[in-house]
């Protein structure tokens, strides 16, 4: 009789299975992954080959010209949402702007944007507050990726929303986390829980977007502005 899988195993099962029945992950991009893997700490952060072929497609299915992500970690992501931009038919420009706290980061990225060529040149690299730098950025922008401090997720949003075009997707990333949003009183020194149950709350009642949970990872909130 064929064993049978435990959770962990079978869970394990089905992410391979997914993966090998999407797009494949790009050859750059399985080596930003494996430099994510060898160079820096928490690589578990980056976001992957499954991940990255949803953001590619949100983007793309959104005719994406001008990307903004905050929170950059190894360029994963922004890189994965850079293939999908396509020139303004009016300007004839496309770019992803992407804003990382961590300026420790800003070689690691410089050498893989380089790594990147024409799609890195895409990619304009913001180093600090983001809070300080959204103000700084013109709009609109097609497509917003929150995946920066968890505890501030709710104020994030309120910058980003009036510079996201109408008909624009934010989306959020972990807003599930680990299924921690579902304590009822998390404890006060967890504030990252408390930040994104704020925000979740503040998006299921905000009447100027439509709003939808993927269950996937760690929770992807997609975000429609109306």
């Amino acid at each position: 009789m064929e064993k049978e899988l435990r959770y962990e195993e079978l869970d394990n099962t089905l992410d391979e299975y997914v993966r090998a029945h999407i797009d494949p992950e790009p050859e750059l991009l399985h080596q930003v992954q494996r430099l994510t893997h060898l160079r820096l700490t928490y690589p578990r952060m980056c976001s992957g080959h499954l991940q990255g072929r949803l953001l590619k497609m949100l983007c793309q299915l959104a005719g994406a010209h001008r990307i903004l992500e905050l929170g950059t970690f190894s360029g994963y992501s922004a890189l994965s949402m850079a293939e999908a931009l396509t020139p303004d038919p009016i300007t004839g420009r496309c770019e992803l702007h992407t804003i990382e706290v961590f300026d420790e980061l800003e070689d690691f990225l410089s050498d893989v944007m380089n790594r990147a060529g024409d799609l890195g040149r895409l990619v304009h690299l913001h180093f600090g507050d983001a809070l300080q730098i959204i103000p700084q950025l013109e709009g609109p922008f097609d497509v917003v990726f929150i995946d920066a401090d968890k505890r501030i997720y709710d104020q994030y949003y309120e910058l980003v929303l009036p510079i996201t075009r109408p008909g624009g997707l934010i989306l959020a990333d972990n807003t599930l986390w680990d299924g921690k949003v579902l304590n009822p009183n998390p404890p006060e020194s967890d504030t990252q829980t408390i930040g994104l149950q704020r925000f979740n709350d503040l998006i299921a009642r905000d009447p100027r977007v439509q709003k939808v949970i993927l269950p996937m990872r760690d929770g992807l909130t997609l975000i429609r502005k109306l």
